[in-house]
């Protein structure tokens, strides 16, 4: 016996594309939450902003844009399991000197499904969280990989958020044919 249940929701379509990356490394300023604390990356960016001087992140990668994302900057989410994660506020490492009290972030090689993430900080990038992780990711023949996620900042109000995806191990695909 099978059945079936259709969800209709509103709203727009998530505007993403499939990307395959080579591996790079990040350095940032890192910090362990509890998964509790689901949003308190947000507090660290502000007090990040109030007790470091913003031309630390400029000089690490010489103010160029990431030559992988592209990025400003990256808010990088790792070592993900259920009850803790690692956040690092970071650009790509371009070279140099990595100063204390910063950490380098390996990011492996993987296929990226990018989400392009409009308006106010940071509540856009929670409701793109919401809809990737509740809608997208369930409708379509992949699944999470690798325990992180990537913010990627760009200019004005337009940022990404990455996530490393895989094609689910028992994806099904269906198709009606009349004869």
């Amino acid at each position: 016996r099978i059945s079936f249940h259709i969800s209709m929701i509103g709203g727009t379509d998530i505007g993403y594309k499939i990307v395959q990356k080579p591996a790079f490394d990040a350095v940032g300023i890192v910090k362990k939450f509890t998964s509790a604390e689901g949003t308190a990356p947000a507090q660290f960016w502000v007090d990040f902003r109030q007790t470091t001087d913003s031309s630390v992140l400029h000089n690490l990668n010489h103010g160029e844009l990431g030559p992988v994302t592209g990025g400003l900057a990256l808010g990088v989410v790792f070592n993900i399991n259920k009850d803790d994660f690692k956040y690092g506020i970071a650009v790509e490492k371009i070279g140099g000197v990595i100063p204390e009290g910063f950490e380098m972030i390996h990011l492996p090689a993987s296929t990226w499904a990018v989400f392009d993430v409009f308006g106010m900080m940071p509540d856009a990038l929670w409701q793109a969280d919401r809809r990737i992780y509740g809608e997208w990711l369930h409708s379509t023949g992949y699944e999470s990989s690798a325990g992180i996620k990537l913010e990627v900042y760009l200019s004005g109000n337009h940022n990404q958020k990455w996530v490393p995806i895989k094609t689910k191990k028992n994806h099904f695909s269906f198709s009606a044919t009349t004869s």
